[in-house]
C-alpha cells in the first residue's frame, strides 16, 4: 500500500488548483480523522485499503472543482471555525482585512453594528469575538444563509442576532454606529465566474448590476438613513472598484472617505463617515 507522503504527492498532481498540495493534505487529514500535523509526523505510514478508498472519494469531488471547504463542511476565518455549505460564499482571507479595518477605526465601546449579507456570519462573528461590548446584528436575504449564520453563532458561543432582510430595509433610522458589508460586487460578464471555487457558490452572493457596483451604491445610500451622525460605513469591493466606490461615497456626502489594501496589495475595502 502507498504511504501518506506518496498519496499526497500523487493527489496534488491530479488537482487543478493553485493550492493543490494543501488541498490534498486537508482532504487526507479529514478522511483519516487526524490533524494535518499528523501527516508530517508520519509521512512513511502506509494507508489501509479502506482509508485510501475514503480519501479517493473526497479527491474525486475536488478533481471536478468542488471547493475543499464544501467537502470538509467547514472553513477557518479569523479565530473562528465556521460551518459552510452551498447557500453562501466561502469566507476568504482577504475579507479579514474588512474586519481588521473596522477594529482599527471603531472604538472599543458599546456600539450598534450591523453586518449586511452576512452569509456564514463570518464578519459579524469575528467582530463580536474581538469586541464583546459591541451590539452586533447581522442580516441576509437568504433564509438558508441566516440559518447557517445562526448555527455558527451558536457553535462559537457568540451573541449575534441574525435576521432575514434585504440590506437595510427593516432597520430603523439613526440606529447604527457601524454598517459593514461584503456584498456582491462582480460584473455578470466577468470570466472568473466560470473558474475555480466560485462555480459552486450562489451567483446572488457574487454578481451585481452596474458593472458590479449596484449593491455597493444601494448599501451606501441606505446607510445614510440608518447610521447615526459620525457613524461609519465599511464595504469590501473588487480590486478595480476603489475609484468608483470612493466616488459613490463622496457624492453622497460621506466624510473621511478612504480605501485599504488587502494582503496581496489590492484595494479591497473602502470606508466613510456619515456627515452632518
Amino acid at each position: 500500500m502507498v504511504t501518506i507522503a506518496e498519496t499526497i504527492t500523487s493527489a496534488a498532481a491530479s488537482i487543478a488548483s493553485d493550492t493543490s498540495r494543501l488541498d490534498a493534505e486537508l482532504l487526507l487529514a479529514h478522511s483519516l480523522g487526524v490533524d494535518r500535523s499528523y501527516l508530517f509526523t508520519w509521512p512513511d505510514k502506509r494507508l489501509a485499503v479502506d482509508q485510501l478508498a475514503a480519501f479517493n472519494a473526497l479527491l474525486a469531488r475536488r478533481m471536478v472543482g468542488e471547493p475543499v471547504a464544501h467537502i470538509l463542511g467547514h472553513q477557518g476565518f479569523w479565530s473562528l471555525q465556521l460551518a459552510v455549505n452551498a447557500s453562501t460564499l466561502i469566507p476568504r482571507p482577504d475579507t479579514e482585512v474588512l474586519v481588521e479595518t473596522a477594529l482599527s477605526l471603531c472604538p472599543d465601546v458599546a456600539l450598534d453594528v450591523i453586518d449586511l449579507g452576512t452569509g456564514t456570519g463570518a464578519i459579524a462573528l469575528a467582530l463580536k469575538a474581538e469586541r464583546p461590548l459591541w451590539r452586533v446584528v447581522a442580516s441576509d436575504a437568504s433564509l438558508d444563509a441566516c440559518r447557517l449564520a445562526q448555527r455558527n453563532a451558536a457553535d462559537n458561543g457568540l451573541d449575534v442576532a441574525i435576521f432575514c432582510a434585504h440590506w437595510l430595509q427593516s432597520v430603523a433610522d439613526n440606529s447604527m454606529d457601524v454598517v459593514i458589508s461584503n456584498p456582491p460586487y462582480i460584473d455578470a460578464a466577468d470570466p472568473h465566474l466560470k473558474q475555480g471555487d466560485v462555480r459552486f457558490e450562489p451567483l446572488s452572493a457574487l454578481v451585481s448590476e452596474a458593472a458590479g457596483t449596484a449593491d455597493l451604491r444601494s448599501i451606501a445610500e441606505q446607510s445614510l438613513r440608518v447610521l447615526r451622525r459620525g457613524g461609519r460605513l465599511l464595504v469590501e469591493h473588487g480590486y478595480d472598484q476603489r475609484e468608483a466606490v470612493q466616488q459613490i461615497l463622496n457624492t453622497l456626502g460621506y466624510d473621511d472617505v478612504h480605501s485599504v489594501q488587502d494582503y496581496g496589495g489590492q484595494w479591497r475595502v473602502t470606508t466613510g463617515l456619515r456627515g452632518g
